[in-house]
């Protein structure tokens, strides 16, 4: 049996990803421009417009990044 590890990021759905920021304190989402935005103090998290796909492992680790979230705080939302 293949074990996959336990911070292992997945895709996500649009409402997903807005869901599990608002879980981690940022507030929003708030139109602006060609995209929407979360804001959580100081920080202006520019995240996708939504559409019918889920968001990409490479996009979401990005925002992750930008967002200063971890790898581990983030699969515990996704539990």
């Amino acid at each position: 049996m293949i074990r996959v590890p336990e911070h292992r990021i997945r895709p996500v759905s649009w409402n997903q990803l807005v869901k599990n920021l608002q879980a981690l304190g940022f507030e929003g989402p708030c139109q602006g421009g060609r995209h929407p935005f979360m804001v959580k103090g100081n920080l202006v998290l520019t995240i996708p417009n939504p559409h019918g796909r889920e968001i990409s492992v490479d996009l979401l680790v990005r925002i992750l990044r930008q967002a200063g979230i971890s790898r581990e705080e983030w699969s515990r939302l996704a539990g």
